[in-house]
């Protein structure tokens, strides 16, 4: 059975993604709007209201309206925009973290943040576990390809090659804190320091875990272990090796698209200090291969297929 999908914003970088990694896919069928159409309000109802699956690439005010327009009850919707992903009766699009049926069975789904799927991944089975503390004052460092930005920010740094690095989010109140600390279970909203650099795509998201001060009795090889067994059986995410001693991690500018995600954990010799971090692909595992991801189990596929994840 071939399943008809709706891009509502297939003209930006996540929505452009979406559609490559669709477009020799023959269990769907893509409905398209010309240029002239897409901002059209009843047209873009007609085809939200048609499809099987609408895959949202908009705003957040835009998917906000978008799923207003929808007025039946068979429309299935994944947004990718911040808008629903601590909302009421939508399911979370990280099958590793909610379980494949949830996604699978949803009518809404709400695909996660870039930047909250390396963090989530690696401490929220950590605090689940028990292993690491709900309530500690976590924070979590970042740094991001450009085009996570969207069209302007892509712009700005193709037109300016001057900028090498841009940290911003300096004032707070980030809008992946949210579901960064819902779906981690965590007391407080983690200390977020994001960046962009100048590459096109790639990040690395690090959470410092100085175990020596947390009233834990878990060891690096811990953390490592319940990780190694959270994923196990995970076609998208895997976890590396322990105590093979790596020098340096590159991201480098001439990344290919890639919809894994690999996670490491570094600890010193003694054992008191640990760095978690997380290398994914912001437009793969941290945008589109999510979002591609999440249709697949909502079409009863399995849901690596048509994904890139050769790193």
């Amino acid at each position: 059975m071939t399943l008809s999908v709706f891009i509502d914003g297939a003209a930006g970088t996540t929505g452009l993604e979406i559609r490559d990694r669709l477009a020799n896919r023959g269990e769907f069928s893509l409905i398209v709007l010309g240029d002239d159409q897409r901002k059209d309000a009843n047209s873009r109802r007609d085809a939200l209201n048609s499809c099987d699956i609408a895959v949202l690439c908009l705003p957040d005010d835009a998917a906000r309206e978008a799923v207003g327009m929808i007025d039946n009850s068979t429309t299935r919707v994944i947004d990718a925009s911040t808008a629903h992903r601590v909302a009421n009766g939508w399911a979370y699009g990280f099958p590793e973290l909610v379980g494949q049926a949830a996604i699978a069975n949803a009518l809404r789904v709400a695909n996660p943040g870039c930047y909250p799927t390396g963090f989530l991944a690696m401490l929220a089975p950590l605090v689940r576990s028990g292993l690491l503390p709900s309530d500690w004052p976590w924070s979590v460092n970042a740094v991001s390809g450009y085009s996570g930005g969207g069209n302007a920010l892509i712009d700005r740094f193709e037109q300016d090659r001057s900028i090498a690095w841009r940290g911003y989010g300096l004032a707070m109140g980030h809008k992946h804190l949210g579901e960064m600390q819902h779906y981690a279970g965590l007391a407080h909203a983690p200390i977020f320091a994001p960046a962009v650099i100048d590459a096109h795509r790639g990040m690395f998201v690090e959470i410092p875990v100085p175990l020596a001060c947390l009233e834990t009795s878990a060891s690096p090889a811990d953390l490592h272990g319940t990780l190694s067994q959270h994923y196990a059986s995970s076609a998208v995410v895997n976890v590396a090796p322990f105590g093979i001693e790596i020098g340096e991690l590159l991201l480098r500018k001439d990344a290919a698209p890639w919809d894994g995600m690999t996670l490491h954990v570094f600890a010193d010799a003694n054992g008191e200090q640990v760095r978690l971090i997380a290398q994914l692909d912001n437009l793969g595992k941290g945008a589109s291969g999510a979002a591609v991801q999440s249709l697949n189990l909502m079409a009863g596929l399995p849901e690596e297929t048509g994904l890139s994840l050769s790193a």
